[in-house]
């Protein structure tokens, strides 16, 4: 009989699980802190940490401090205000097949969780945070992966993030196996059924979902606890959804489909990036032999549009802009989401005049992967085309480790001072192996707002 999901929840240890297992919560652990770094300085941020103050004050739960803020809040206020935070900037971990997000949700929810825990004298090490991250990454991509699999929508990845952190957050509270079931069910039902495309097509701050998702999901553990019921979660229990779990202990969908994003807009737009940063640079071209851009990819690519993005929101889900930026500029960073650089002439001018192609055969193999083309007409008349890509960051096309903590930094140093965010990553990046004292620090670090200290 294969594992039930409760099961593996209840039952995993940090002894059983594998290392690639452990290098991808670590590569993962300090790439959302420096992405929570650089989104903490934003306007979605701000109103969602006022929000949370407003609606989510301390609890007998326990005081549970947002990300880089220091603000108490309960748990579930902790963790809203957390993943709005980090999902204000579109540079997370990701997962293609799921096409979505885990750790935006996993990570605020589950700092948030452990914060609360050592307020009531129950503090965690890091190898039971390490269950938990493990938990909580692998129930929400099964799950997610059984919702794309049986819903006609596409869902944010809110809605299936609710349930892997309901699974996590229960284990974390010390809850049974039935108890957890019970969770799952509570968060997939009332979990943000959000419509990912409507924000694809109108760029706002609601995002991913994971905002809703991630407190659904902490909100959800807390009822089970009490003797709320609410299973069965139809994406873990169902039998037309069997097949997502059937290897569940065994496999790690974790480690497959974790991908690594260089670049802070949506993953759809990072082949067209590559492509042309590979034409850029194999032809010695500077921009202003570039009079146009046709970026040939997959259907739901082209509705990223984005020719003429005026703000944050509206940048994250396009292609044409951070495309035109990339040719501009050579990079692509917190830098070219600022009011400055979406009125940049230059980059204006190569976005106006790029043209995106519906492609249908991009469509067609895009499943778990991410297709497309890059051509530019040049000044004398020359069309250059480079060859169908894949992005960087995926499993066959890894960042090095060189090019994380270069991504990390490039967020965090400004934010944090280079002090305090070098102490942040070197212990972010062996936290399964700290005891509790040395855990209680890095919290510390990833939940206190920086000090002039800091930037000394």
């Amino acid at each position: 009989m294969p594992l039930s999901f409760q099961d593996f929840a209840t039952q995993l240890e940090y002894g059983a699980l594998p290392d690639t297992v452990l290098t991808t919560l670590r590569r993962s652990f300090a790439d959302t802190l420096g992405v929570a770094a650089i989104g903490s300085t934003t306007q979605m941020a701000d109103i969602a940490l006022k929000s949370a103050q407003m609606l989510f004050g301390v609890t007998s739960a326990g005081r549970a401090r947002a990300l880089l803020s220091g603000q108490g809040l309960s748990p579930a206020g902790a963790a809203m205000a957390g993943a709005f935070a980090v999902d204000s900037i579109d540079a997370h971990d990701g997962t293609s097949p799921c096409k979505g997000h885990a750790g935006s949700a996993v990570f605020p929810a589950l700092l948030a969780v452990a914060d609360a825990l050592s307020d009531l004298g129950r503090p965690l090490d890091g190898s039971q945070f390490a269950e938990a991250l493990a938990i909580a990454y692998e129930v929400s991509y099964r799950a997610g992966l059984a919702q794309h699999a049986t819903c006609a929508d596409y869902h944010t990845s809110g809605a299936w993030t609710a349930v892997g952190v309901a699974a996590a957050t229960a284990r974390l509270l010390g809850c049974d196996a039935g108890q957890i079931r019970q969770a799952a069910g509570i968060a997939e039902y009332h979990g943000p059924r959000s419509q990912m495309m409507r924000c694809i097509d109108h760029p706002t701050m609601v995002r991913d979902g994971v905002g809703w998702g991630a407190p659904t999901g902490v909100s959800a553990a807390y009822m089970a606890q009490l003797g709320f019921t609410g299973a069965p979660a139809l994406t873990c229990e169902s039998e037309d959804t069997a097949p997502f779990w059937a290897d569940l202990g065994q496999g790690w969908r974790l480690v497959e489909d974790t991908h690594y994003k260089p670049y802070p807009c949506c993953r759809w737009a990072h082949p067209a990036i590559d492509a042309a940063a590979e034409l850029m640079l194999a032809h010695a071209l500077t921009a202003d032999q570039i009079t146009g851009v046709e970026i040939r990819t997959f259907h739901n690519a082209t509705r990223l549009a984005g020719h003429t993005p005026e703000t944050p929101d509206e940048f994250a889900y396009s292609i044409a802009f951070p495309v035109a930026a990339q040719i501009v500029r050579g990079q692509i960073g917190a830098a070219e989401m600022t009011p400055k650089a979406l009125r940049d002439p230059a980059i204006l001018r190569l976005s106006k005049a790029t043209q995106l192609i519906d492609d249908e055969h991009f469509t067609a193999i895009s499943v778990g992967k991410r297709w497309a083309q890059v051509s530019f007409i040049l000044t004398d008349g020359r069309w250059l085309s480079s060859e169908p890509r894949t992005p960087r960051g995926d499993t066959d096309n890894p960042l090095s480790d060189a090019e994380l903590s270069q991504k990390f930094h490039r967020f965090a140093d400004p934010v944090l001072g280079p002090a305090r965010a070098t102490e942040m990553e070197a212990l972010a990046l062996r936290f399964d192996q700290l005891d509790q004292s040395d855990f209680a620090r890095l919290l510390d670090l990833c939940l206190t707002v920086p000090g002039p200290d800091d930037q000394a």
